[in-house]
């Protein structure tokens, strides 16, 4: 399983931590899976962090802004392949929050280390796919490529 996307994406992404600093960005990663098990990202989709208790280091997706870009990427011809969030200071990799509160096994994690306010220059951004048992993330490739 491989999560593929555009440098340009992954770069709004990172924009995205960057400007929520120090605070979690979240959002939806749309595309299609791949006939080999993999995920295309086509497009991402910013989401609000609904949390206000500990916006620095967890993050929550308002159900009704979810259901509603649910159903623009159906419109869009696309669906969620993932989600991603930001770990402000923290490095690119999985807490143990992030596990206990992953809920969907078969997509993409992609997590992305915002260190100062700015894209940490190593291990900036990983990906990872829920075990079927949900008991542990698995490392999944994150393959970038640029637009032509």
């Amino acid at each position: 399983m491989s999560l593929e996307m555009d440098a340009r994406l992954l770069r709004e992404v990172l924009q995205h931590g960057e400007q929520t600093y120090p605070h979690e960005c979240c959002g939806l990663l749309l595309g299609s899976m791949l006939a080999e098990g993999g995920r295309r990202v086509a497009a991402v989709r910013r989401m609000r962090n609904a949390n206000t208790a500990s916006p620095r280091n967890r993050f929550d997706f308002d159900p009704r802004e979810h259901l509603a870009a649910q159903r623009e990427a159906r419109e869009q011809g696309l669906e969620i392949v993932g989600f991603y969030h930001s770990h402000p200071d923290h490095p690119a990799r999985p807490s143990q929050t992030d596990l206990e509160h992953a809920a969907w096994p078969g997509y993409s994690y992609l997590i992305v280390s915002i260190v100062a306010g700015a894209a940490a220059a190593s291990g900036t951004a990983n990906s990872f796919e829920l075990a079927e048992d949900r008991s542990r993330f698995l490392p999944e490739p994150l393959e970038t490529s640029t637009p032509n």
